[in-house]
């Protein structure tokens, strides 16, 4: 999306012709919905500003930007060489809090640019300018001095504004970067603040129920379910004691949450063990749900019986893996729970298009359209564990990052001295709720397709295998939640699995067997 004259477009008063213009002017891939109010005040911004400025005819900003994915609307940006300037346009009547409290989280967004910020909102029915003061205030302004902000700015970015963010860099995990989460240096998308705002209205439509509350949200990895969580956690600890169960690796972060945040306890499910809580708590969050199975749940139903406190779950959505192999476990037993009302996330904050594409196409190459082509994603195949560590330490000298599965690599790729600690290689069941540029995993000859051209653990299609407890290692889970922490390259390294090979060669070429 390039910038836009804006004296230009609101030379025009309707909003249909409007909408045109700009989407020649601004190359946007879609017509704005403009109403004519939003064209009023437009149009009286540009007036009152053009007679300070020497070139006011020439007026160029990023008009009604929004960010990719995250779903963050700025109404006007113009970003120079020495500083980023950002104006809300209002009509009505709107309260100060209101305004600042927009502005605050505009320079949140903005401050990845690293560059001098200056905040303002114009409420044109009362022909008024504000801007936001170091101090992070609220003061009244006016045109001189907003112009004056302009005249120094220089040179004027006229690119694609899209360049200039990424969505990286406005996520946070509260279990990677608890500091950051406990200084709330985040801020939720739509689609998370809509699935919040229902839950909330559910637990409270259904506080004296005769019966606990089941609810939660899902969504495949890189949708921003952890946030979510986490920030349901804090909303409603303002009020009540509540406490989070997390299935996942990250004991450090939670003890540092646990150890902050007083009105919320924070508990660490390891597998295979029962989970100890003691006390009542006036809401239970569960984190990681797709990794609890049945005896797991039933722990936690037992436990919200006891207290009458409702259960939120926030669960991976694992329709690309096969049935057989997520049986079980996660969605499949909490969506069971009678009663249970789900939310669904499907904007993938951190995985792009093409990496999504190709794992769900790995997962079930029969029942998924390849793209045309895939040049984020690289494949290597190795005849013995030699030719795999000496293909992987060529991905990771390029930048990749090795998530292994011990049930695959038990040390024997990299070799009895190998240091296992080392930045660039980490355990696939540790890489929960991390993120990564690059990432490159092992597949070996115990990957394997089944009929319906799903990936599957071969052991596991013997005799049911899965099903009787007999697997325990789900390698396809792994792989599926491993290439999902990339956001920008994944790699596979296949041994000894000629077969699988011809599979993945063939998704990458655009058609399948």
């Amino acid at each position: 999306m390039k910038p836009v004259n804006i004296y230009a477009l609101t030379r025009i008063t309707d909003p249909e012709r409007l909408a045109k213009l700009d989407r020649q002017l601004s190359q946007r891939s879609r017509f704005l919905k403009i109403k004519e109010w939003e064209i009023e005040g437009l149009k009286a911004f540009t007036d009152n500003i053009a007679p300070f400025l020497t070139n006011g005819p020439e007026l160029s900003f990023f008009y009604s930007f929004t960010m990719p994915k995250l779903g963050k609307e700025f109404d006007l940006l113009r970003v120079g060489e020495k500083s980023v300037i950002n104006i809300e346009l209002k009509s009505g009547n709107v309260s100060d809090e209101v305004i600042r409290d927009q502005l605050l989280q505009n320079r949140y967004y903005l401050s990845t640019l690293g560059l001098d910020m200056h905040f303002y909102t114009y409420i044109s029915n009362y022909d008024r300018l504000v801007r936001l003061s170091n101090s992070l205030k609220l003061v009244e302004t006016d045109f001189e001095d907003l112009a004056e902000v302009m005249c120094e700015q220089g040179d004027c970015y006229k690119g694609d504004i899209e360049e200039l963010f990424k969505e990286e860099d406005y996520l946070i995990s509260p279990l990677t970067d608890p500091g950051r989460f406990l200084r709330q240096e985040y801020f939720l998308t739509s689609q998370q603040k809509d699935i919040e705002r229902q839950i909330l209205k559910l637990l409270k439509k259904e506080e004296n129920a005769p019966s606990p509350v089941y609810c939660g949200f899902t969504g495949l990895p890189g949708t921003g379910k952890t946030i979510l969580l986490y920030d349901l956690a804090m909303r409603l600890s303002k009020c009540d004691k509540v406490c989070v169960l997390h299935f996942g690796t990250h004991l450090k972060g939670l003890e540092e949450l646990d150890d902050r945040l007083k009105r919320i306890d924070f508990f660490y499910c390891e597998d295979n063990k029962s989970i100890e809580v003691t006390g009542d708590y006036k809401v239970i969050l569960v984190d990681e749900g797709h990794r609890i199975n049945t005896a797991l749940l039933d722990e936690i139903i037992a436990l919200s019986e006891r207290m009458c406190a409702p259960v939120i779950f926030s669960y991976d959505r694992e329709d690309a893996i096969a049935q057989g192999e997520r049986a079980g476990y996660g969605a499949e037993i909490i969506e069971a729970l009678p009663g249970f009302t789900g939310f669904k996330l499907t904007n993938r904050i951190r995985l792009n298009a093409e990496l999504s594409s190709f794992i769900n196409c790995l997962m079930s190459f029969l029942k998924r359209s390849p793209r045309h082509d895939y040049p984020s994603v690289k494949v290597a195949y190795a005849a013995n564990d030699e030719e795999a560590a000496n293909l992987i330490a060529i991905m990771e000298k390029d930048g990749f990052i090795y998530l292994r599965d011990n049930n695959i690599d038990n040390g024997s790729l990299l070799g009895p001295g190998a240091d296992k600690e080392k930045s660039f290689e980490i355990d696939a069941v540790e890489a929960t709720c991390k993120e990564f540029d690059k990432v490159v995993m092992l597949m070996d000859s115990s990957f394997c397709y089944d009929e319906e051209g799903n990936l599957r653990n071969a052991s596991a299609l013997k005799a049911d295998a899965f099903l009787s407890g007999d697997i325990d290692d789900f390698k396809v889970r792994k792989l599926f939640h491993g290439l999902s922490r990339a956001k920008r390259k994944v790699a596979l390294v296949i041994k000894e699995n000629e077969s699988v090979l011809d599979v993945v060669l063939f998704i990458l070429q655009g058609k399948v067997r």
